[in-house]
C-alpha cells in the first residue's frame, strides 16, 4: 500500500502568514488597497486577492491616497518616503527577520562599513535590503561570484545573508572571502524556519520513492527545497498546484514525500494530498465480485479513466473558432483553447490539425464545470522541448532560439516552446550596453546550466563568440601585413588612443598616430562605432598586437616644410607650448618650430611667459629647417626687426 508523508513545516512560514493575515483583515475596511509587488509567490493567493480588490503595483506614479501593502520580503528605505509623499497609508507586512537585516545594514553603513549581501540579486528581499544602505552593497549569489566579484579595498565589511539562502552555501562563500583577505563581520540572518524546512526536506527525500515539492516556480525558498530533494530523490517534481502533477506516473506501493515552500497556502497542500490519495486508491481498486453488471456499469468500464496531469492521446473531432475538440474515449470530450494549443502565438490551430488527426495532450482539468475536459497541447510541446534541451545540454550541442524579451540581467530566448535565460555576461565576450539590439533575433548558443526541477535553463553565447573570434583572429594574422591599408570599426576609446575592430582582432591607434597636428583627446577625432581606414604600422603575431595609424605618410607636412618654410621667410604661427628655454609655435597642424628664449625680443628675457601667451598668434622669421629631425628654428625678434623700417616709413 502506498504511503504519503508530509513534512511538518510545509507551507506558510511565520512571516508570510503574518502578512497574509494582515491583508485579509483590512479587505473591506480600507480602499483602495495596493500591494507593492506580488504579496507572495503563489498565483492562487494572488488571484484571490485581486478578486477582493487588492491591486498589484510596481510604482507609485499616478497614485494618490489609499493603503500601500509592503510584502514580507520588505522594500528599500526610499519607498516609505515616496508613499508619504503620495499621501498613502502603509500596511507593513515586512517579515521581522528581514526587518532585522534592514536595521543591521543601515547602522553598519552609517558606521562607515561596506556592505556585502549574500543572496540572489534579483530577489525582492535582497533588493529591499540593498535599499537600506543606499544601494551601495556588493551582492554575491554564488561561490563562483565570491571568487571573481570586485571588492574595493576598505577597512571592514559587514556581511548579511538572504533569509532563505542555503546555510552550507553561505559558509562556503564566507570561506572564500576569508581566503581573499577581505576583512568582514558575518551576520547569521538565515531564517531559522527556513533552515528547519530545508533540513526536514532533506531527511524526508532520503526515505521516499517520490518527492513532491509544492510552491511557486518563481519562489526562491521553494526552488531551494526542490534542489535539496532532487539530490536525494531522483523522482522529485516541483509543482505549483495539482494541475502540474502527472498522476498516472504514481505506482502502487510508492512511498511519497510532500513538502511545500513558505508561500504555499494550506488549501493547495491539502488538495494535492487528497487528489493523490484518490488516484492511488483508484489504481488498486478491484471491481470484480459484482453479481449484476448494469449497462451503465459496462459503459463506465469501457471508458478510459482520466486524472488531472495525465498525458493521453486523442482524436481531433473539430476545430471551431480556433478551439480544438478532442475525443479521448472518456465520457466527455476534451477542449484545447487557442492559448493552450501552442507556445508560439503565431500558430493557428485550424491550419495545424484537421478532424481525424491523432494528437497527444495534457489533461489540465477533468471537469471545467460544464462537463468538458480541459486540455493543453502547449504543455506537451514544452515537455518535448525540455527533453531536446536536456539532450543538447548533455551532448554540448548548439541550439537556436528567438529572443522574445529583454529582462533585468539578460535575455529570454524561446527554444521549442521553452524559455531559456541568457545572462548579460553570456551574451557576448564583451559588455553589451543595450541588449535591445538582440530582440527578435535568432541566436545560437549552448545550454550551460539546466535544472528541470526548477525549470531553470541558462544559455551561453560567450564561448561560441570566442571560438568564432579565435578563427577570425587566426585568419587575419595570416594575411595582415605592415604597410597595408585596412578598414575597421572603432570599438573603444581611451585617453591614450582608440581600439579598432579589424574583424575579430582589435588594433590600437595611439593618440600620437591620429593626426599630424596636436590633439589632447582621441574623442576630438573619432567616435565609437565609426568606420575608419587605417594604416598598419606593425604586427606582432606572438603578442597578438597590431599598431595602427590614421596618418597617411604621403600627407606628411614635413615633406613640404623645406620649400614652404624656407630660411629667411617671415610666417605666422600660434604659440602652443612654453618651455624654460623658449616657446614652440605651430606653423600648421603637425609642424612646430622653436623660438629660443634669446630670439623672443630685443632685450633680455627671463621667462618666455613674460613676453608670450599660449594661443597667441605671432609673426616669426624662419632661421633654419631640418626636415629629417623635424626641427625648425624661429625668431620673433628678427621678424620684428625686419618689419621695423616699413613701420617707420
Amino acid at each position: 500500500m502506498s504511503k504519503i508523508e508530509v513534512a511538518k513545516s510545509a507551507g506558510f512560514c511565520f512571516g508570510v502568514k503574518r502578512a497574509i493575515d494582515m491583508v485579509y483583515d483590512v479587505i473591506g475596511k480600507e480602499s483602495p488597497l495596493y500591494s507593492y509587488g506580488q504579496l507572495i509567490h503563489n498565483q492562487t493567493v494572488t488571484d484571490d486577492l485581486a478578486e477582493k480588490g487588492v491591486q498589484i503595483v510596481d510604482s507609485l506614479d499616478g497614485l494618490d491616497g489609499g493603503t500601500l501593502i509592503i510584502r514580507s520580503h520588505g522594500v528599500g528605505e526610499t519607498l516609505y518616503e515616496e508613499a508619504k509623499a503620495h499621501q498613502m497609508k502603509i500596511l507593513d507586512g515586512t517579515c521581522p527577520f528581514v526587518e532585522n537585516i534592514h536595521q543591521i545594514v543601515h547602522k553598519e553603513k552609517e558606521d562607515g562599513k561596506g556592505i556585502i549581501i549574500v543572496g540572489d540579486g534579483s530577489h525582492p528581499e535582497v533588493m529591499g535590503i540593498n535599499g537600506w544602505c543606499g544601494n551601495s552593497a556588493i551582492i554575491i549569489g554564488s561561490p563562483e561570484e565570491a571568487e571573481t566579484v570586485e571588492i574595493p579595498e576598505k577597512n571592514s565589511y559587514s556581511v548579511v545573508v538572504q533569509t532563505t539562502f542555503r546555510q552550507n552555501k553561505y559558509e562556503h562563500i564566507l570561506e572564500i572571502l576569508k581566503k581573499r583577505g577581505i576583512s568582514f563581520t558575518a551576520n547569521q540572518t538565515i531564517c531559522s524556519a527556513t533552515e528547519k524546512r530545508q533540513t526536514e526536506a532533506e531527511e524526508l527525500s532520503q526515505n521516499v520513492d517520490r518527492m513532491i515539492v509544492i510552491g511557486g516556480k518563481n519562489s526562491s525558498n521553494t526552488q531551494k527545497l526542490a534542489e535539496i530533494c532532487k539530490k536525494n530523490c531522483r523522482n522529485t517534481v516541483h509543482i505549483e498546484t495539482i494541475c502540474d502533477l502527472v498522476l498516472n506516473n504514481l505506482k502502487k506501493g510508492d512511498r511519497i514525500g510532500i513538502t511545500a515552500g513558505a508561500s504555499t497556502p494550506p488549501a493547495i497542500i491539502k488538495e494535492v494530498i487528497v487528489t493523490m490519495s484518490e488516484a492511488l486508491e483508484n489504481a488498486v481498486q478491484n471491481l470484480e465480485g459484482s453479481e449484476e453488471v448494469t449497462f451503465e456499469q459496462m459503459l463506465e468500464e469501457s471508458l478510459v479513466t482520466l486524472h488531472t496531469g495525465d498525458v493521453v492521446k486523442g482524436t481531433v473531432i473539430q476545430v471551431s473558432n480556433e478551439e480544438v475538440s478532442v475525443n479521448l474515449g472518456f465520457k466527455s470530450d476534451g477542449i484545447i483553447s487557442r492559448g493552450e494549443f501552442s507556445s508560439d502565438p503565431s500558430v493557428i490551430p485550424s491550419k495545424t490539425v484537421q478532424p481525424g488527426d491523432e494528437i497527444e495532450v495534457f489533461v489540465v482539468r477533468v471537469n471545467d464545470g460544464d462537463g468538458n475536459v480541459v486540455l493543453s497541447r502547449k504543455r506537451i510541446e514544452a515537455q518535448k522541448g525540455m527533453e531536446e534541451l536536456e539532450t543538447a545540454y548533455n551532448e554540448k550541442t548548439v541550439v537556436t532560439g528567438t529572443v522574445t524579451q529583454i529582462v533585468k540581467g539578460g535575455l529570454i530566448a524561446v527554444v521549442n516552446g521553452v524559455n531559456v535565460f541568457i545572462p548579460s555576461s553570456q551574451v557576448s565576450n564583451r559588455f553589451i550596453e543595450d541588449l535591445n539590439v538582440f530582440k527578435g533575433q535568432d541566436l545560437e548558443f549552448n545550454i550551460i546550466e539546466m535544472d528541470r526541477v526548477k525549470r531553470r535553463i541558462i544559455g551561453g553565447r560567450k564561448a561560441l563568440v570566442e571560438q568564432e573570434i579565435a578563427a577570425k583572429r587566426a585568419a587575419l594574422f595570416e594575411t595582415i601585413q605592415a604597410g597595408t591599408k585596412i578598414t575597421g570599426t572603432v570599438s573603444r576609446l581611451t585617453d591614450f588612443g582608440a581600439f579598432v575592430d579589424l574583424g575579430g582582432v582589435d588594433g590600437l591607434i595611439h593618440i600620437s598616430e591620429m593626426s599630424w597636428g596636436r590633439i589632447s583627446n582621441p574623442r576630438e577625432v573619432l567616435k565609437e562605432g565609426q568606420t575608419v581606414e587605417v594604416f598598419v604600422l606593425d604586427v606582432d603575431k606572438e603578442k597578438g598586437k597590431i599598431s595602427l595609424s590614421l596618418k597617411d605618410a604621403d600627407m606628411n607636412p614635413w615633406k613640404l616644410a623645406v620649400d614652404k618654410y624656407a630660411a629667411g621667410t617671415v610666417v605666422e604661427g600660434k604659440v602652443v607650448r612654453m618651455v624654460p628655454f623658449g616657446a614652440f609655435v605651430e606653423l600648421e597642424p603637425g609642424v612646430d618650430g622653436l623660438v629660443h628664449i634669446s630670439q623672443i625680443a630685443n632685450k633680455h628675457v627671463v621667462k618666455p611667459e613674460d613676453e608670450l601667451k599660449v594661443g597667441e598668434v605671432i609673426n616669426v622669421k624662419v632661421l633654419e629647417v631640418n626636415p629629417e629631425q623635424k626641427k625648425i628654428s624661429l625668431s620673433k625678434r628678427q621678424a620684428e626687426t625686419d618689419e621695423a623700417p616699413e613701420t617707420e616709413e
